[in-house]
């Protein structure tokens, strides 16, 4: 963190929402928000650069109202179906004879030859996670510095972002007189500011259902172990509606935020009816049959969900079920949820105590309104901790003179010592 703030930004498809966080040693002294309408991106793709420049441009200038800050520099997210993953393995020799002790420098090494194998010229690595070390004696090794051993391996998981969305991306924050300092997956931010320790302990699905696309996220004792993107969302119930009540996206909208409640269609009574304005005249439309779509599409994506993670793990090991997403808001979403899996589920909280904090003084994150910030404030977490992923060793080289040789005095000494 180079500056006196963190300024990220959300960039889905429905909104932008945006946090810009005053820091002052270390430490969150003030924080603002915005949200507007989102244009130019279409399940986490910009289809139109010169829609989003607009859209960034206004967020970013209400945040400088704001905060009275000079918003040069901003951390934003990237999701969709230009996101992929892959494992990366590599084995390192570190000695020739016998065996020496794991230093940093190495994981470093082996770190850096898995990536490398693992890179292309489509797409950039945006994350770089170590899911697993192993050195002569043992496999699965968290933290193999201070170990003797002949050679290491590391198995990294990469998750990549095509390089041409990405090259988007950065044109169209620069346009708006900004950089990029970092970029996260969505899911993996967003986790940061939901997943505490005890959400950290066994085995956690996090699940991110955001207006087009729906990220489950697998982690084992904190770690990530896999990332699965369903092509639908909350936009999806509101196109049922819309073509099964012959009715404009908007209005489908408003009807599904004031009465798709996912219950027993036939609570409902059969005469009950919704009047809604379509062009100059009012149309009535039976609230059983809004009901009994939103029931349909509810039990479509749970049963999704349940499908595609027990293609990975046994829901009856699961300790943890996170879900965050503005469609949870839906009356009777949650018990779907549970009844379909057979698991509790729980809604994803702010953890960060310094964040949950300032929420509870806040009116921007009062209720529910906090799940519109979620991405945003992991990404604050993100750089306050150093963007440190999991338990694992995740080294970087040194790239000051003294810091190598006061680092490599200290490998000397572990060697021999």
């Amino acid at each position: 963190m180079l500056n006196n703030y963190i300024c990220a930004i959300d960039i889905g498809s429905n909104k932008i929402s945006a946090s810009l966080a005053k820091i002052k040693k270390n430490r969150i002294e003030d924080i603002f928000f915005d949200c507007l309408p989102s244009s130019g991106v279409k399940e986490g793709v910009i289809v139109d650069a010169t829609q989003l420049v607009v859209c960034l441009g206004k967020i970013i200038k209400s945040l400088r109202a704001k905060s009275g800050l000079k918003i040069k520099f901003i951390h934003t997210n990237f999701s969709g179906k230009d996101i992929s993953t892959k494992h990366s393995h590599a084995i390192i020799p570190l000695a020739e004879r016998g065996n020496k002790v794991v230093t940093s420098t190495d994981i470093a090494s082996a770190n850096e030859q898995a990536r490398i194998l693992g890179s292309s010229l489509e797409d950039e690595i945006i994350h770089v996670i170590p899911s697993s070390y192993s050195i002569d004696s043992k496999s699965n090794v968290i933290n193999p510095i201070g170990l003797y051993s002949h050679r290491l391996e590391v198995d990294l998981y990469l998750v990549c972002a095509r390089l041409s969305s990405l090259q988007s991306l950065s044109r169209a924050v620069s346009q708006c007189g900004c950089e990029i300092r970092s970029l996260s997956f969505s899911g993996l931010a967003t986790s940061k500011a939901v997943l505490g320790s005890k959400e950290k302990k066994g085995l956690s699905v996090f699940c991110d259902v955001g207006s087009d696309v729906t990220e489950l996220l697998i982690f084992k004792d904190g770690l990530l172990q896999d990332i699965q993107i369903l092509p639908l969302g909350g936009n999806s119930m509101t196109e049922q509606l819309s073509e099964g009540l012959k009715i404009n996206f908007e209005l489908a909208e408003d009807i599904k935020r004031s009465y798709g409640i996912i219950a027993d269609a036939s609570s409902i009574p059969e005469n009950k009816e919704i009047l809604v304005k379509k062009d100059e005249f009012y149309k009535p439309i039976r609230q059983r049959e809004v009901v009994q779509m939103a029931t349909n599409f509810g039990r479509l994506i749970c049963s999704q969900i349940k499908e595609v993670v027990e293609r990975k793990v046994a829901l009856h090991e699961v300790d943890n079920f996170i879900m965050v997403g503005k469609t949870l808001l839906t009356d009777g979403f949650i018990e779907m949820m549970e009844t379909v899996t057979g698991i509790p589920v729980s809604i994803g909280r702010i953890h960060n105590p310094e964040i949950a904090a300032l929420a509870k003084e806040n009116s921007d994150l009062s209720g529910q309104k906090y799940l519109t910030y979620l991405t945003c404030l992991g990404m604050i977490c993100e750089d306050l901790e150093g963007k440190t992923i999991g338990n694992l060793a995740i080294v970087k080289p040194a790239k000051n003179l003294l810091f190598k040789v006061i680092n490599r005095c200290k490998e000397v000494y572990q060697e021999y010592f």
